[in-house]
C-alpha cells in the first residue's frame, strides 16, 4: 500500500486548468463504525485509527491525501463534540477554527451544508468537496487528477461526484448509473448521471457489472458552495434554511445560542437523498470515472484486505504479530490490544478482535453483521462498551 505523507504529486504540466473559484475540502468526520466494534466505538470511531499499518490514522490519511490539492486553510472537518480534542490533536495542520463542532449527529447533509455554508459566510463563493474521513485511498497521482476533473465539471455548475470501478457484485455499495459523456478533463471522460442506486442485491448488482455503465458510490461530491446550497433550498428548504443560519451566526458571539435553537430541528439525511438523487434526476450531476484504489474500510473482512499476509496461511493481524499464534489454523484476522497471547487451534476463517474491555470472535463471513453484535449491547443495557 502506498504510505500516507510520501506520495507523488501531480507535474503542473499534467494537471487540468486552475480553477477559477477556490478549492476547499471538506471532511465529515462522524459515525462509530459499528462493525469494527469493538476496535472502534462511538467515543473513538474507525476514522481515529490507524486500520493500515501505515503509521497514520485515517483522518490523518484523508488530510494527507487532500492537502496538495488546496491552498493553506484549505481543510475544513466538521465533526461531533465528543472527538474535537482527539481530531485537534491529530491533525496538527487543520487550524482549530477549520474544525467544525455539530451538537449531535445529523447526517452527511447537514455536516457538508453547514461546512460550506460557513465557507460561503468566510470567503464568498468556492468550489467544495467533500471527502469521507474514513476511506483508504491508494495512487495519490490518479486521486489528484479525478478530484481536478470534478473541479472542472463544479465550475460548469454540476454538481460532481467520483465513480470508483467496481471490481466485483458487491452488496455493500451503492452504485452510479453513467450516461452520456459531458468533456474530457486531465484524461477522464466526465459521463453525466442517470441515477443512484442504494446498496442492491447480488443478482442486481451482478446486472449492474454486465452493463459497463455502473460504478461504485463513495460518497464523494465536488460542488460549487452556491450551487450546493441552491440545490438544497429548491429540495429541502428548511434544512436549508436552518443551515445557513447556523452558518451566519458561526464565527458570531450568537452562535451557541443559534446552534441550541437551530441544530436540534434539522432533518437527518444524507446528502445522497437530499441533493445528489433529485439532482441527478434533473440532469445536474457529472460522474468523474476514477482508477485509483478505494475501500471504505466497512468491516473486518475488508479490513483483511488492506493488511499484508502474516503467514504462509493468509492470515492477518493488525498489531503485534509477536502476540499471535496459530496451528492449524488459515485466512484468520486478529487484533490483538493487549498484553495478552491471542491463540487459534483448528480455525480457518474467523476474526478475533481484543481490547481490554471486549473480545469479539466471529467469522469473515460473518463480518458484516458484527453491528448487530452492538445493537444487542446496546438492547442489554451495555452503552459503555459501544
Amino acid at each position: 500500500m502506498t504510505q500516507q505523507g510520501a506520495h507523488t504529486h501531480l507535474p503542473a504540466e499534467v494537471v487540468p486548468g486552475a480553477a477559477s473559484l477556490p478549492f476547499h475540502a471538506i471532511i465529515p468526520a462522524g459515525g462509530a463504525g459499528t462493525r469494527l466494534w469493538p476496535l472502534s466505538r462511538s467515543h473513538s470511531p474507525k476514522f481515529l485509527h490507524d486500520l493500515t499499518g501505515s503509521g497514520r490514522t485515517l483522518i490523518q490519511a484523508t488530510v494527507d491525501r487532500i492537502e496538495p490539492l488546496v491552498a493553506p486553510g484549505g481543510v475544513t472537518v466538521v465533526t461531533g463534540v465528543r472527538h474535537l480534542a482527539s481530531v485537534a490533536k491529530q491533525l496538527d495542520s487543520v487550524d482549530e477554527n477549520d474544525i467544525l463542532t455539530e451538537p449531535s449527529p445529523r447526517d452527511s447533509m447537514a455536516a457538508i451544508g453547514l461546512a460550506a455554508a460557513v465557507l460561503r459566510e468566510r470567503h464568498g463563493d468556492v468550489i467544495v468537496g467533500s471527502f469521507a474521513a474514513d476511506h483508504v485511498i491508494t495512487d495519490q497521482q490518479s486521486f489528484e487528477l479525478a478530484v481536478r476533473a470534478g473541479i472542472s465539471a463544479a465550475e460548469q455548475d454540476f454538481v460532481a461526484t467520483i465513480g470508483i470501478a467496481a471490481t466485483r457484485p458487491s452488496v455493500a455499495f451503492g452504485y452510479i448509473h453513467s450516461g452520456a459523456k459531458l468533456e474530457s478533463v486531465g484524461g477522464y471522460d466526465v459521463r453525466r448521471v442517470l441515477s443512484f442506486t442504494e446498496k442492491p442485491d447480488a443478482a442486481t448488482a451482478r446486472q449492474y457489472l454486465a452493463t459497463g455503465e455502473y460504478r461504485w458510490n463513495a460518497g464523494m461530491f465536488i460542488s460549487k458552495a452556491s450551487v450546493l446550497l441552491d440545490h438544497l433550498r429548491a429540495q429541502r428548504p428548511e434544512l436549508h434554511d436552518g443551515i445557513v443560519e447556523i452558518a451566519a451566526a458561526w464565527d458570531t458571539d450568537e452562535r451557541e445560542e443559534v446552534l441550541a435553537r437551530v441544530w436540534h430541528t434539522l432533518e437527518k439525511i444524507a446528502i445522497d437523498h437530499a441533493v445528489a438523487e433529485p439532482v441527478a434526476a434533473q440532469g445536474g450531476v457529472a460522474v468523474v470515472p476514477a482508477s485509483f484504489g478505494w475501500d471504505d474500510v466497512g468491516d473486518f473482512n475488508s479490513l483483511a484486505a488492506l493488511l499484508p499476509a502474516d503467514d504462509q496461511a493468509g492470515s492477518k493481524v493488525l498489531g503485534d504479530p509477536g502476540r499471535v499464534v496459530r496451528v492449524q489454523s488459515a485466512g484468520s484476522v486478529v487484533v490483538p490490544g493487549t498484553d495478552r497471547v491471542v491463540t487459534i487451534l483448528g480455525l480457518d476463517d474467523v476474526v478475533v478482535v481484543e481490547t481490554a474491555d471486549a473480545l469479539l470472535v466471529t467469522t469473515r463471513a460473518r463480518a458484516q453483521q458484527v453491528k448487530d453484535m452492538v445493537t444487542e449491547l446496546r438492547d442489554r443495557g451495555l452503552e459503555e462498551l459501544i
